[in-house]
């Protein structure tokens, strides 16, 4: 799973914080002044860009960090009083005593951790349960479309284009084109975005990739609907963009059985990854 909504607030905020004191940071008293006069001097210079109806850099410095903070905690949402946070960003960034001590920070910590674990895992879970049903729905609908063949694996298909060209085997390397999309549509990966075909070993691949593409004869277009158990199950690709149980869509063209003696195959790449 990804890092938590905690870790990913209060390291992205250290980070920020970080590299704007090591950047910033002139020394001495006279070069402090110097910079805060040069700082005045530039902001009544710059033509600052209105951007989300805010005319200044310090408001739309603002809203990125509040907008990227409130995103990276949405987990938390219940389990946050905004005031109080607000009140205690105020006292942090003034230097001035906080409420709670070192050790009573981490063990608050240490329970929202847990606290943030457990709704991922909730929300996992539901997702998971969603994604099966919608997929289940969909595959029952879309087999009974005419030119739409499903497997006794659950896999479907459609052709676009039939080949004249041989069929390959699970032991051959392949070279395709090919666009993937999830149910709803968005794309997660393509190797025509990338105009560069994508080569691989047809056994390095997913189930219902070395089922699909081995019914393909070269040359051929098809269009693969691939069950979740064919593709990466409950799991999906964890802090990618695939998600449990989904059932996935590809666009898939197959240019070419690569010779395991020829220049394509000494320079061959890695299967595709989601």
């Amino acid at each position: 799973m990804r890092n938590t909504a905690l870790a990913i607030a209060v390291g992205s905020m250290a980070l920020f914080a970080a590299g704007c004191d090591q950047a910033g940071k002139p020394a001495g008293d006279k070069a402090a002044a110097e910079s805060k006069s040069g700082d005045k001097a530039g902001e009544a210079k710059k033509d600052v860009k209105v951007l989300g109806g805010m005319k200044t850099e310090k408001e739309q410095n603002s809203y990125l960090i509040g907008m990227d903070m409130g995103r990276s905690l949405e987990l938390l949402k219940d389990d946050i009083d905004l005031a109080v946070l607000q009140k205690a960003m105020q006292a942090s960034m003034k230097g001035e005593k906080t409420a709670l001590t070192d050790e009573e920070a981490m063990q608050i910590r240490q329970r929202l951790q847990e606290t943030v674990r457990a709704k991922q895992v909730e929300k996992m879970v539901a997702m998971a349960k969603k994604n099966q049903e919608d997929g289940e729905k969909f595959l029952a609908a879309n087999g009974k479309k005419a030119g739409v063949v499903t497997t006794a694996s659950g896999l479907q298909y459609q052709i676009v284009t039939e080949g004249k060209g041989a069929k390959p085997k699970a032991s051959d390397t392949v070279r395709v084109h090919y666009k993937g999309t999830l149910l709803d549509g968005k794309e997660f990966d393509s190797s025509y975005a990338r105009n560069e075909p994508a080569v691989f070993p047809l056994g390095a691949v997913v189930p219902g990739w070395q089922e699909g593409i081995a019914l393909m004869p070269v040359g051929s277009k098809f269009k693969l609907w691939i069950p979740s158990k064919l593709g990466y199950g409950e799991q999906g690709t964890p802090g990618g963009p695939i998600g449990p149980n989904a059932t996935l869509v590809f666009d898939v063209e197959l240019l070419d059985i690569v010779k395991a003696d020829g220049p394509e195959s000494a320079a061959m790449g890695t299967a595709p990854k989601h």
